[in-house]
């Protein structure tokens, strides 16, 4: 299936690294005028220097205010992929406030404060559009050490179908993707140990991780046309995990 976004303008958040750049890259390889955000410069810099098509943002997006008026100031945009987010990973009995508060501003605040700016844009030029919203399977069951992180996008899950009844009246489809543990460098080194693994495929049917590249094809058919008619899913991306 060819899907083009020729003559699109599409916003993707956390693409310094993992999903979020591979998605910024195949979008743009799909023909989309990407512009990619991230707070680290130097991985902004590398991905500007691949894939010049690429304007780049370095912007902290837990800045209300900044980002808010960073992202006003890019203009109007066909799409939105909220994929930034950051995970630190506590138990229970050792939740802090600062991560908390530091959690809650990246995975959530800011979906909400970039989905606003990018939304009201489209509703005043009258045109469709389509929000992804990056989660977990974390959002649905229970994960040892996860509790903010995925309190967090638990959260998010209710506020993509919050924002899927809202902003559907103006034709612009709303959806989540919940990936499981996928082998980003960063999943490679958090999954490195052989019974942490273990522990986790025991859980996943087709007995193994994902790829990168499995959750980027599903993010791009749900922005694409192909997509038309879905609207506020949480689409897991998980082999199986939250079937069990």
């Amino acid at each position: 299936m060819n899907i083009s976004f020729e003559g699109k303008r599409i916003l993707v958040t956390g693409t310094g690294q993992g999903i979020g750049r591979d998605i910024a890259i195949e979008l743009c390889k799909a023909g989309a005028k990407v512009v990619a955000v991230s707070k680290t410069k130097s991985y902004l810099d590398s991905l500007h220097a691949q894939y010049p098509a690429i304007d780049v943002v370095t912007q902290d997006i837990g800045d209300w205010d900044k980002t808010r008026k960073v992202i006003d100031d890019l203009g109007y945009f066909d799409a939105l992929v909220n994929n930034a987010a950051i995970a630190t990973i506590q138990p229970f009995l050792e939740c802090s406030p600062e991560v908390f508060d530091r959690m809650i501003s990246v995975n959530l605040k800011a979906v909400i404060n970039i989905s606003q700016v990018v939304a009201k844009k489209m509703i005043e030029k009258k045109k469709p559009g389509v929000i992804i919203n990056i989660s977990t399977q974390g959002s649905k069951v229970a994960i040892k050490n996860h509790t903010i992180y995925s309190a967090s996008k638990a959260a998010l899950d209710s506020v993509t179908r919050t924002m899927a009844l809202e902003l559907g009246p103006y034709g612009i489809r709303v959806n989540a993707v919940n990936p499981t543990v996928i082998m980003t460098e960063m999943g490679k080194k958090a999954w490195s140990d052989p019974v942490k693994a273990k522990a986790m495929l025991s859980r996943i049917p087709l007995g193994r991780f994902g790829e990168v590249s499995e959750v980027t094809d599903v993010v791009l058919y749900l922005l694409s046309d192909r997509a038309s008619m879905i609207h506020g899913v949480e689409l897991p991306i998980d082999g199986g995990f939250l079937a069990v």
